[in-house]
């Protein structure tokens, strides 16, 4: 059977996406494209060269051994980087389909023999000179009040790298996604305050998609769109928040699609924010979502209970607010997706305190949260799980957080810690502390001992499964 060089890549990722992580394999290996085989050497097509250069020093091993097991000992992978040159070559075609398809022409919107000096800026107002652009940044929100955790490490590391070397990373562009309320915003703006900062004569430009649409109509009224193309198209760094908006509006995306081409022709950063990723964005041209998936999609995810702890005491401890640490658990316990309703929660709790004379504690608390959440979760505690299986096992209750080495005890402290764990929000440190001062390892090695037995004794399975559903029924009862 002779092998074409797509089934040959096709083999080969299929190994690869065994061995790393699924947004490693996204970011590194998806955008690559099979170009030919011959003489036992599969040639691939990379974006450009930071992306061959991340390749050869994280991923070279791996490479070798999947190019070897699909062409044998002598197989050999070659490269070729994707210039602007041969991007523009391999684009002109489905532009110019695109463009007959939709009965215009796209020419109109490319820079011209404009006099630059004389450009209209679309962010001065009328009357008001300006000799510079204003970057529309909040200085405010910067990478050290952007608190990392796993629901948004990608997303900030990316952003990062984009603000040290802005269009010379593979992250061009950097589509940065997720829910309402997640932080995308703050991280864009993150972005452009960094570059601003590493790199002087920069120009930064932060603008929403319905800012942008608006400037749109203004220039198409005043017969000013090169002006107006033009004038983004001399900036460096370009955010566009909420991407999505643009959906449906065929002539501000045909504008924005030439302000892209040419700023990524020319190196300059472009940094996009969706509620989405690029791929199901409904009502956008295809060719822009093709270039929006040209660079890294980043998503920002629902942060877990430690980091809206870290997120709520970093807002504290700007605002020069002291929270008890059983009402910042509560708060973090009850508002579980959106992390504005954090802030608003610590607004309106110091409000109530104040203008009603109130304590902060916990059921100030709850009467705050019930204005931004539907139903107050009920909490399984750690008191009430040892005091439930220390009474299954017939043990003191305080011999759970003792030194005794007895079996018994043994596996009734393994297994409150197990069920700490899968039925709480708590940290494996604060468990070991509620069992005699424990450290993390102790609580890692004792979950690690109960599921284990649970797959060996089917009895204790069935321990296990009654104490979780007694749990569980409790929480209906109080």
């Amino acid at each position: 059977m002779i092998k074409d060089c797509v089934t040959v890549w096709d083999n080969c990722l299929q190994i690869i996406r065994r061995n790393v992580n699924g947004q490693s394999f996204k970011t590194w290996f998806e955008p690559i494209r099979p170009i030919r085989l011959e003489n036992n050497a599969l040639t691939i097509q990379v974006p450009n060269k930071f992306f061959y250069e991340w390749l050869e020093e994280h991923y070279v091993a791996l490479l070798k051994m999947t190019i070897r097991k699909e062409l044998g000992d002598k197989g050999r992978l070659e490269y070729q980087i994707l210039t602007s040159a041969l991007r523009q070559r391999q684009e002109s075609k489905k532009i110019e389909e695109t463009n007959g398809k939709n009965g215009h022409s796209g020419g109109g919107f490319m820079p011209g023999s404009l006099d630059t000096a004389n450009i209209k800026n679309p962010f001065v107002i009328p009357g008001i000179k300006k000799l510079s652009v204003d970057p529309q940044l909040n200085p405010t929100y910067t990478f050290k009040s952007f608190i990392e955790g796993d629901c948004n490490r990608l997303a900030r590391s990316a952003g990062y790298a984009v603000a040290k070397k802005p269009g010379g990373t593979a992250f061009n562009p950097l589509v940065i996604f997720g829910d309402v309320g997640l932080g995308k915003t703050h991280l864009a703006h993150a972005v452009g305050n960094e570059v601003l900062k590493l790199h002087e004569g920069k120009t930064v430009l932060y603008v929403s998609s319905e800012k942008f649409t608006s400037q749109i109509i203004e220039s198409i009224k005043n017969n000013a769109v090169n002006d107006f193309v033009t004038f983004y198209q001399m900036v460096d760094v370009l955010i566009v928040d909420d991407i999505q908006f643009l959906a449906n509006k065929q002539k501000t995306q045909e504008i924005f699609f030439h302000i892209f081409n040419q700023l990524h022709q020319s190196g300059k950063q472009i940094i996009l924010t969706s509620d989405r990723p690029p791929k199901d964005l409904d009502g956008m041209e295809e060719r822009l979502i093709s270039r929006f998936k040209w660079g890294l999609s980043a998503d920002l995810q629902i942060p877990d209970f430690e980091t809206k702890v870290a997120i709520l005491e970093a807002k504290m401890n700007r605002e020069g607010v002291e929270l008890p640490s059983d009402v910042v658990e509560f708060i973090c316990y009850n508002i579980q997706n959106n992390i504005r309703e954090l802030e608003g929660v610590l607004v309106s709790l110091v409000a109530q305190s104040s203008l009603n004379s109130r304590e902060m504690d916990v059921e100030l608390a709850k009467d705050v949260v019930k204005n931004f959440v539907t139903q107050i979760n009920k909490e399984i505690t750690l008191d009430f799980i040892k005091s439930l299986v220390a009474e299954y096992f017939d043990v003191p209750v305080e011999k759970l957080g003792g030194k005794t080495r007895k079996r018994q005890i043994v596996i009734a402290r393994q297994l409150s810690m197990y069920l700490a764990k899968n039925l709480t929000d708590k940290s494996l440190k604060a468990i070991g502390e509620m069992f005699g001062g424990r450290d993390h390892s102790t609580v890692i090695y004792s979950i690690k001992t109960v599921q284990d037995l649970m797959e060996t004794d089917l009895v204790f399975k069935d321990t296990v499964a009654e104490l979780e559903k007694k749990l569980r029924l409790s929480l209906n009862e109080k």
